[in-house]
């Protein structure tokens, strides 16, 4: 072999020496495979996850919306020049959607009132439990939901009473192909004839009910163009449209940001173990200074020792990858189990190929950045230099490793935008990761330099736990890495959960109104009262009026911008989308409170006047004197802001984003809405019978459950962001794992030494522990800070909750933290102490 032109070693040889040198069981490398299966299994298992159900939506788009194109309106069936032009665009199903209640003897239950064509569903089947596939029920028939029947003791062959006219049960509702997309519901399903609610009375001028009209196209075409020109026709309609493409957007908006969320915990769990995969590596090299020093001084080049433990890496790195994808496939059917009932989940153990694969290059190039600095180190130094290593530690080869890793990160930042679904949080939080590791990096730094500067102390265990820090070969970067991230870890786990918590108690008060009746004639406004008054003495009750109607523009006269004419609505905006509740009022409602501009008088019958919500007002740049132009049962009509109200949504009453001066409103047709709050204790079994049977034509929404389900909602998403935010805990631990593993070869040259001179294992004990509190005391506050700060964001900005997180919960997590964490390192450090000084020396 030519000095001057040394010879590589085959390929295979390189392989051959490889293979030989790895144990079976990863001796050295496990930290590597545990961290890229963790890792690499939780991208796997999110992208699957998010994936599959995105398909879902996709493919049962139609199903899901009961067409390809859903036109819906408030208190009025659409006109004949409307059901003309959606006639023209192929098969058209008609019906409406209103709340009711529905008897048998004396058992009565509030229900969802769905009245179908024979023409529904135009897609899909509905199933029921006797296993029948059906569409429109019988003349005199229905079809109702099983807590329906459960609660009137009714099945198949049994009637009910609606209103004036009695229906037969013609079967009871297994699987409905259009319930997601009509969104929550407030009480269980009864779906009947279309002219039912008509023929029963609940339909009529004034009636707060929904026309909802689908439409099978008769042909293959786009359904967004479609979309505009209806708008263009009709652009004072009033009308809300959704498409097969987005047949469920609130399901959609929780999807892309749960996932959206889900994949940069991930991500961010799979870089925070990739520390540790660093750490790891450094130690297993380092273990194998003595073989990489003797393949040298038997001629082998720099090139052929990168290669053979790029090899070994590269080995380990696609068992644990391909160990995470497998892991990942196989625990998503219990993901989708747990959301079967809240979100549209495939069914078996779905398998997104681009998803696996996105996952797994993930997991390859965090591999590759995180051990291309302790490779470069072990290729470029010279035989005598890692002989050495033990008393004189290998410098850092970051010049040979700066391309590997900016072409590393530059591939994971690149691969995170392309698949974003919000490319703002995605680049944010890529650049927020960058700086965290930075800053990191300078506090550790940092230390090591503010330490060597201090005065040595006079206790001989505190000065070498001091020395530790800032000695030559210190594992110090590592450690403030490893604790600062497990440390952020618990306070972003209690910061998030104390603060989902708050907010589920803050949006769904534990106490509401009883009942919420909607369409109360308002000439038996007095008859209702009274009649709440004989059957529940002693119960408020709240009346309003109450309309449906939708914003059509907004800003000065002359410069309007119309909402129709905006591809997305404004950060802000979202409550101004499709037809909302509007009252009138002489005074200020209950639970508002003025903030800019003045009130009307009472019996005020000048220019018709509003009060808007003040954050809605400040979105929209809207200020007192600005013009709303809103349509009421499809007429346009201008009306004049005069002033900003700040509401207490927490009430659970009647809150309007938008309360007119009765001049406005009043003769529009229209009913009111009613609240019954029963003080002491639960309402009567008589208030709900004598409510359905003096006020047929009404409905009845019981708050219980309702608030039931909004609490089951939100604890469903609280439960999958903490699993989430579980995994960049355990991340944390991994990355420790690798500090405490990169620092052991050094450390247990230091305590053979200091045992020798003397030293007990107590003493070395207590150094190892002061070397560990001093940092964690130090990284308390800035854990604190960063934690904090990421749970804002992910709480505030990401899903657009209040920032409410119980403090002393967050103080309390952090000290068991630090418990936590002293305690697993110095645990983990044990096996250094019981290291016998024999068998050290000789292996030096």
């Amino acid at each position: 072999m030519s000095a001057a032109h040394p010879l590589r070693l085959p390929l295979a040889t390189a392989w051959r020496i490889a293979r030989r040198d790895l144990s079976a069981r990863f001796k050295g490398l496990r930290l590597l495979l545990v961290c890229l299966f963790l890792g690499v299994g939780a991208l796997a298992a999110i992208g699957t996850l998010t994936r599959a159900i995105e398909r879902e939506l996709e493919t049962r788009g139609q199903a899901i919306l009961g067409g390809d194109v859903q036109v819906s309106v408030w208190q009025r069936s659409l006109s004949d020049a409307e059901l003309a032009a959606l006639g023209r665009l192929g098969t058209v199903s008609t019906g409406t959607r209103t709340q009711a209640m529905v008897s048998n003897g004396d058992a009565v239950a509030p229900v969802e009132l769905k009245a179908i064509d024979a023409s529904w569903p135009l897609y899909g089947r509905l199933t029921l439990k006797d296993g029948r596939a059906v569409g429109q029920p019988p003349e005199g028939a229905a079809w109702i939901g099983e807590g329906v029947a459960a609660r009137l003791g009714v099945d198949k062959g049994g009637t009910i009473a609606l209103g004036a006219l009695r229906l037969k049960v013609a079967g009871v509702i297994a699987d409905e192909p259009d319930r997601l997309g009509e969104g929550m519901g407030f009480a269980p399903p009864v779906i009947v004839r279309e002219r039912v609610p008509f023929d029963a009375g609940l339909i009529q001028p004034g009636a707060m009910y929904r026309s909802k009209v689908r439409v099978a196209f008769a042909d293959q075409r786009e359904a967004a163009p479609v979309v505009d020109d209806l708008r263009r026709q009709f652009p004072t309609a009033g009308f809300e449209l959704r498409t097969r493409d987005r047949a469920s957007p609130g399901t959609e908006r929780f999807i892309d940001r749960l996932g959206e969320f889900l994949t940069l915990v991930g991500l961010a769990a799979l870089t925070i173990a990739g520390i540790g995969i660093g750490g790891g590596v450094s130690s297993w090299l380092d273990s194998k200074r003595g073989s990489i020093a003797a393949l040298k001084v038997l001629g082998a080049t720099s090139g052929d020792i990168a290669r053979i433990t790029l090899l070994q890496v590269a080995s380990v790195a696609l068992v644990g990858t391909a160990a995470g994808l497998v892991a990942g496939v196989l625990v998503t059917p219990l993901l989708t189990n747990a959301l079967s009932g809240l979100l549209p989940v495939p069914k078996g153990f779905p398998v997104e190929p681009l998803a696996l694969l996105r996952a797994a290059l993930y997991g390859l190039l965090v591999a590759f950045v995180f051990t291309a600095v302790p490779l470069a180190r072990a290729r470029a130094f010279p035989a005598m230099a890692l002989l050495r290593a033990r008393v004189s530690p290998l410098g850092s080869e970051w010049k040979r490793a700066a391309w590997p890793v900016v072409i590393g990160l530059t591939l994971i930042g690149a691969t995170a935008m392309i698949s974003a679904a919000q490319p703002m949080v995605t680049a944010t939080f890529l650049g927020g990761s960058a700086a965290l590791l930075l800053l990191l990096g300078l506090l550790g730094w940092g230390i090591r330099g503010t330490v060597a500067r201090l005065p040595r102390p006079a206790n001989p265990l505190l000065r070498t736990a001091m020395a530790n820090l800032h000695r030559p070969g210190a594992q110090t970067g590592a450690l403030v890495t490893a604790l600062g991230f497990g440390l952020s870890a618990f306070v972003l786990l209690a910061a998030i959960s104390s603060s989902l918590d708050a907010n589920i108690s803050a949006r769904v008060p534990q106490k509401a109104p009883d009942y919420f009746v909607l369409d109360v004639p308002k000439d038996r406004i007095t008859q209702f009262g009274e009649t709440v008054q004989q059957f529940a003495p002693g119960a408020e009750v709240r009346t309003v009026p109450a309309l449906r109607g939708a914003v059509l523009a907004y800003g000065t006269p002359g410069r309007m911008t119309r909402l129709a004419d905006l591809k997305q609505l404004p950060e802000g905006l979202g409550p101004l989308r499709g037809e909302r509740g509007l009252t009138y009022a002489d005074e200020v409602p209950e639970g508002n409170t003025l903030v800019e501009g003045k009130w009307w008088p009472k019996n005020y019958a000048g220019p018709p006047l509003v009060s808007i919500d003040a954050d809605i007002a400040t979105a929209a740049g809207l200020k007192v004197g600005d013009t709303l132009a809103v349509s009421v049962l499809g007429v346009e009509r201008d009306v004049t802001i005069s002033s900003l109200r700040r509401i207490d949504w927490a009430t659970m009453g009647f809150n309007y984003f938008l309360v007119f001066s009765p001049n406005a409103l009043r003769e529009a047709p229209h009913n009111f809405a009613a609240t019954v709050d029963v003080k002491n204790g639960a309402p009567p079994p008589t208030l709900l019978r004598q409510l359905a049977k003096a006020f047929p034509s009404s409905s009845v929404i019981e708050t219980g459950p309702m608030l039931r389900q909004a609490r089951d909602l939100l604890s469903q998403m609280s439960l999958a962001i903490l699993a989430a935010a579980s995994v960049a805990v355990l991340a944390g631990i991994a990355v420790l794992l690798g500090a405490i593993a990169a620092a052991r070869a050094a450390r247990t040259y230091d305590s053979v030494i200091l045992r020798v001179l003397g030293a007990s294992r107590r003493q070395l004990l207590l150094v190892q522990l002061g070397e560990y509190a001093l940092l964690a005391l130090v990284l308390a506050l800035v854990s604190l800070a960063l934690g904090t700060g990421v749970a804002w964001l992910v709480i505030v900005q990401m899903f657009e909750f209040d920032w409410l997180p119980d403090w002393i919960e967050v103080f309390a997590v952090l000290g068991a933290g630090l418990t936590l964490v002293l305690g697993f390192a110095m645990a983990a450090s044990l096996p250094v102490l019981r290291t016998r000084p024999s068998q050290a020396l000789r292996e030096l």
